[in-house]
């Protein structure tokens, strides 16, 4: 695999005229039924995807070009499947690993929808799913709807990555930069390895590490922000250098979903409806968690007063440290995801919180984006999030486990909230547009 690879991105380099098509044709294989079995896409899509980072391409387009490349894997597998159905078995791959296309199928008939959501980021399943829905018959327009919206996270999870890896080995980035990254990233990984191990060993006090954990990384940051002058600084520059005002309008939209009066209204909304539903204790998870990370956000917020970065042509005058957007979209949707979680199995329960970070995540990056916080406060924010929701859950879990809610109460909530979230992304835009500009 190493020579291979090498070859490859070392022909890119030499033809970057190739790049876009190479990133396109490998997310489709990933995505295509079988192929993606065999073929190893994940290293190829975060190779191609660096390349494109340190130059040749710009984000958007990478994005693009994964997105597109995907939808088209996902195209061709629920054509074969619609189009041959069961005897798509007879498969010489497939006839002699039955258990490829038996996961995906048990997945698909349990979860259905949910399934084609959760398991775009599961790598055995991501490829064989979108032909089971085929066999299956799931409606054409359904299928679309849902593979639209799984490809868009899936090359947002799987493309950017790669292309800020190679933006920041293009630029000149401060010295300390890259050992203050990689003290970040260990510390994310210990904190995201150890929550994984303990949830799908279904441990009791699971929950309890990952809240302590979570503490333990939040005071780091805020003992030790200010010697990731470098890493703060570098991070900044490097989004900075690739703000486009093309992209403005979109990011502002993004942005406006974590201000504190859209999240104090949509979580009103939630916790308001899982009452309204009976949900008791769901309902008082959701206001455990939302409440709590506000409350904490702010008086971390007075205690420390870090002042935000000078980029905003109309400076903001509260403090930055946390971000008030990170913590809050993180308490929010990963509360969503805790729900969405309750009572499937365990790599299923982490796949709803990957889901539920990816928003979040849009939502705290937008901050840097429009220079209205530095990279470690939405850091900062996330942890403190993640801190308070896994405290909420260990303490209304601390008699019995939360059940599944009714498919019925999913469809009161789901609707209502990302309703409510439109409407006050939406709200005031063209004033949001002239505060964060340049």
């Amino acid at each position: 695999m190493g020579p291979w690879l090498d070859s490859l991105t070392g022909w890119l380099t030499a033809n970057p005229q190739w790049l876009g098509l190479a990133i396109f044709i490998v997310a489709c294989v990933e995505c295509l039924a079988i192929a993606g079995l065999i073929v190893p896409g994940t290293i190829l899509l975060f190779a191609v995807a660096v390349l494109a980072g340190s130059g040749a391409l710009g984000l958007s387009e990478t994005l693009l070009l994964g997105f597109l490349g995907g939808l088209l894997g996902d195209a061709i597998s629920y054509t074969l499947g619609r189009r041959f159905h069961q005897n798509i078995r007879r498969l010489p791959l497939l006839r002699h690993h039955p258990e490829w296309i038996g996961s995906a199928e048990s997945y698909f008939q349990r979860y259905g929808i949910a399934s084609l959501l959760v398991g775009r980021f599961i790598g055995p399943l991501r490829p064989m799913l979108p032909m089971v829905a085929g066999m299956f018959d799931m409606p054409l327009p359904r299928f679309i709807a849902v593979s639209l919206l799984a490809g868009a996270g899936w090359a947002v999870a799987y493309l950017l990555p790669g292309w800020a890896t190679g933006a920041a080995m293009r630029l000149p980035l401060p010295e300390g930069f890259w050992t203050e990254a990689g003290i970040i990233a260990a510390g994310l990984a210990l904190l995201i390895g150890l929550s994984i191990s303990t949830s799908l060993r279904s441990k009791r006090y699971g929950t309890r590490l990952i809240a302590g954990l979570s503490l333990v990384m939040l005071a780091a940051v805020f003992i030790g922000w200010p010697y990731l002058n470098d890493f703060d600084q570098g991070l900044m520059t490097l989004v900075q250098e690739h703000r486009r005002a093309t992209l403005d309008g979109t990011i502002v939209l993004i942005t406006r979903l974590g201000d504190f009066r859209t999240q104090f209204v949509v979580g009103g909304v939630l916790t308001g409806l899982l009452l309204l539903s009976r949900q008791w204790r769901p309902a008082i998870f959701a206001a455990c968690t939302l409440m709590g990370t506000a409350l904490a956000n702010g008086t971390l917020k007075w205690l420390f007063a870090r002042a935000r970065p000078e980029v905003l042509s109309d400076p903001l005058t509260s403090y930055s440290m946390p971000s008030g957007h990170s913590s809050a979209s993180f308490a929010f949707f990963l509360t969503l995801a805790v729900l969405a979680g309750r009572g499937q199995p365990p790599r299923m329960r982490l796949t709803w919180i990957l889901l539920g970070c990816l928003p979040a995540m849009s939502i705290a990056l937008s901050r840097v984006y429009l220079g209205a916080h530095w990279p470690t406060d939405i850091l900062a924010g996330s942890l403190l999030a993640c801190c308070v929701c896994a405290a909420s859950l260990s303490l209304v879990q601390h008699r019995e486990p939360l059940g599944a809610m009714p498919l019925k109460v999913w469809w009161l909530i789901l609707p209502a909230c990302a309703g409510t979230l439109a409407f006050f992304a939406l709200h005031a835009l063209p004033h949001a547009l002239l505060r964060y500009q340049y």
